[in-house]
């Protein structure tokens, strides 16, 4: 009898084991998954646009990471710009050179430059805006030491980016003002979309293994998900802010940008563009567009 008790015991202690590690595995891999981008060539340059411009690299903040780019020089600069894309993208995607040709004109040049593991920028784990902030210091610490009036810089942030520029802005009190096109308002609520649409695993199992992945994305990756919460970190940005969020976005539904602009400035703008699904506000709208990126900008920046 003692004999067949101790085997059970040893059975159920093999199952918790096995499914503890299993549980730990699947967890360890959803996580590596996730943090890693895809390197999308450039689908356009430039010169395309001819566009006066020079290959830049610099190092993000605190950090050997090198970041790769290009900056746009306006033949009648008053204002500088840095344009963050998003995740799985790079410089030049979602029609950024055609939005840094219109602007350029009205006056702004433009950095653009790839964040750690994208484009042609070195190596670096996708980290949902956590270690990305550091990327957008370094671009912003790069004008500043090539004489550029940090009063004059202003941010620009796509899907991911808008993100990154929210979540930085909120702890560097020299960025001056942003634009977030198409932010997420709390990453813990697009995860189970991430690694759904990432991984071949069925949509009902993803929330089981949830919280190991932050663990897993905490202790080994160093990745506080906690902290990657913009509708509470913009509370610290004192100024106004424009946000662009299409209607029709079911990657991120615009109902995040929602929750944002309640918690922002309160002289803050939403622009919640009909008929628009993920990152199209500028590819359906693009003289509106322009035009409400240089009226912002000309407003809360210092004018020469």
């Amino acid at each position: 009898m003692l004999s067949k008790l101790f085997n059970w015991r040893i059975i159920c202690i093999t199952i918790f084991i096995f499914g503890i590690t299993l549980y730990g595995l699947i967890s360890f891999m959803l996580a590596n998954g996730v943090t890693k981008a895809d390197r999308e060539p450039f689908a356009h340059f430039p010169d395309e646009y001819r566009l006066a411009f020079q290959d830049v690299e610099f190092q993000t903040r605190g950090n050997n990471t090198t970041l790769k780019g290009w900056f746009i020089q306006s033949p009648n600069e008053t204002h500088t710009l840095i344009f963050v894309h998003g995740l799985n993208n790079n410089r030049a995607g979602d029609e950024a050179l055609d939005l840094a040709s219109r602007l350029s004109k009205e006056g702004f040049s433009i950095l653009m430059f790839d964040l750690r593991g994208h484009g042609t920028s070195d190596d670096g784990r996708v980290s949902g805006g956590y270690f990305e902030q550091n990327d957008l210091l370094g671009a912003f610490d790069f004008l500043v030491h090539r004489g550029v009036d940090s009063n004059r810089i202003g941010v620009v942030g796509f899907s991911l980016g808008a993100a990154i520029s929210l979540l930085t802005a909120a702890k560097e009190p020299a960025i001056k003002a942003v634009v977030s096109d198409t932010t997420y308002a709390n990453i813990s609520d697009l995860i189970v979309q991430e690694v759904d649409r990432t991984t071949s695993l069925p949509k009902w199992i993803i929330p089981i293994f949830e919280p190991g992945s932050i663990l897993v994305a905490n202790l080994i990756y160093k990745i506080k998900i906690d902290e990657l919460v913009p509708e509470q970190s913009v509370g610290d940005i004192k100024y106004p802010i424009l946000i662009i969020h299409g209607k029709e976005d079911t990657r991120i539904p615009f109902e995040h940008s929602v929750r944002v602009h309640a918690n922002a400035h309160p002289d803050s703008d939403i622009w919640l563009v009909p008929n628009v699904e993920h990152i199209d506000s500028f590819l359906t709208y693009p003289e509106e567009y322009t035009n409400r990126l240089a009226d912002y900008f000309r407003n809360q920046l210092a004018y020469p």
